[in-house]
């Protein structure tokens, strides 16, 4: 197995952002069917501000897979 297969990529991150933090850390945020790695790595950063531990681990794992993705 590859890298690839073991890890989502930032998309799936971003939705899953959106789903489990949209109420508490996002309401301001406009979601996107197809973002950018620039516009997960925004989410990312308000989960770290506004988010709960369980929401800083996630914006950890968008910054990694976004920076793998470029």
């Amino acid at each position: 197995m590859n890298a690839e297969a073991i890890q989502p990529d930032y998309v799936t991150l971003y939705r899953r952002a959106f789903a489990e933090f949209g109420a508490q850390a996002l309401w301001n945020f406009r979601f996107f069917d197809s973002p950018s790695p620039e516009d997960a790595l925004v989410v990312a950063r308000a989960l770290r501000i506004e988010g709960d531990l369980v929401a800083r681990r996630l914006a950890e794992q968008i910054e990694q897979a976004c920076h793998a993705a470029v």
